[in-house]
């Protein structure tokens, strides 16, 4: 067993920044504080998206604290842009990110300090910061006869592309950005396209200021208040209207349909009578918080989330979730790193956080990567 003062479980936008504001703060990595993070390699999420998802398309990817992303082929995938930053970050700030490192759980120890359980070995610590994101829980709705369909389905977080998809017949599930993304993109090899969702979806056309972006946050945020499981920020935001998006509406491509009422062996059906054959079904239907292995401390409340408070769990101060609820943006990490960083020092210093939450939403949902998914 190791002890430190503070454990960062992930490597994403928000644990490099809690990791950076650690450093800066005094602390010593691999002295003071260890960052683990599971993932194969540096990129967080970004290393798993899919190759179409070129750095061009992706909107509002903010900077990581006191580094700057210039310079950066457009035409380039995402994963390998984003992922060859944040391994130059963590080089340059010394950040000795262990990887890969599963956390299995995170546990009560002796003298007012956590146990982390990990494939590496436990940690006890003083202090917990969590930026596990959502990117290894996808959330898979379920229909009656979804087990008996013939065909494929498959989820975001394994979507390669719309190649694999040449000639086939294909029903896109879900109304956010993800969905719309994959649906244009597929309907251009694909024999047919239906788009499918729970909801009808919410356009937004024109500008979309700070106002409104507060806005939305604000709505997200009022629901981590409540100990409800968080909405991503996109959702409650609606689809920007761009270029794209008005010729795949004009084609019919974006014609949506309500969802279905149940899977057959070869496709999807309405209980008004209504039938499509399909050869794929793609589950474009989100994420949820990557925090099973909190589940030991105890700290979700009836709602069925953790309640926070800025980024401190409203159950246990020693432990800080960045990057969940209205910090889940790019933007929104950096500040979440910030804020709980500060909360953890006076922590440490007098063994009480007498730091007062701060605020760690984006200030304007631009900032939101147009890639991340919404809910249905």
């Amino acid at each position: 067993m190791r002890s430190v003062d503070v454990v960062v479980v992930g490597a994403g936008q928000a644990g490099l920044s809690a990791a950076y504001h650690l450093r800066r703060g005094g602390l010593e990595p691999d002295r003071d504080f260890v960052v683990l993070d599971h993932a194969p390699a540096p990129g967080g999420a970004w290393q798993f998206r899919w190759p179409s998802l070129t750095y061009g398309k992706v909107h509002g990817m903010h900077a990581l604290p006191a580094m700057e992303l210039t310079g950066a082929d457009e035409e380039r995938p995402s994963s390998e842009v984003i992922g060859a930053y944040f391994d130059r970050y963590e080089r340059t700030f010394g950040l000795r990110v262990h990887r890969p490192v599963d956390v299995r759980a995170v546990r009560e120890g002796d003298g007012g300090r956590l146990l982390v359980e990990t494939s590496e070995g436990t940690y006890a610590t003083r202090a917990l910061i969590n930026a596990t994101g959502t990117w290894d829980r996808p959330f898979w709705p379920r229909y009656p006869g979804q087990e008996t369909f013939r065909g494929r389905q498959l989820h975001t977080a394994g979507y390669p592309g719309p190649a694999g998809f040449a000639g086939q017949r294909v029903v896109v599930v879900g109304g956010g950005a993800s969905g719309t993304q994959h649906l244009m993109e597929i309907a251009e090899v694909a024999a047919e396209t239906h788009w499918v969702t729970r909801r009808p979806p919410v356009f937004r056309e024109g500008p979309f200021g700070a106002d409104q972006g507060r806005a939305a946050v604000a709505m997200v945020e009022e629901r981590v208040r409540r100990g409800l499981p968080p909405q991503s920020v996109v959702s409650v935001t609606g689809l920007p209207v761009n270029d794209a998006i008005r010729r795949a509406r004009e084609s019919g491509v974006l014609d949506r349909l309500p969802m279905f009422d149940r899977i057959t062996p070869s496709g999807v059906a309405w209980d008004d009578g209504r039938r499509i054959e399909a050869d794929v079904i793609l589950w474009a239907t989100g994420f949820r918080a990557a925090i099973d292995h909190l589940a030991p401390l105890r700290l979700r409340e009836r709602g069925g989330g953790i309640q926070v408070e800025g980024t401190r769990a409203a159950r246990d101060p020693r432990v800080h979730l960045v990057g969940y609820g209205p910090s889940a943006s790019t933007i929104g990490a950096n500040r979440a790193g910030r804020a709980a960083v500060r909360e953890i020092i006076a922590l440490l210093r007098d063994g009480v956080s007498d730091a007062p939450a701060e605020p760690v939403g984006v200030s304007s949902a631009s900032a939101e990567p147009v890639e991340v998914p919404a809910f249905v």
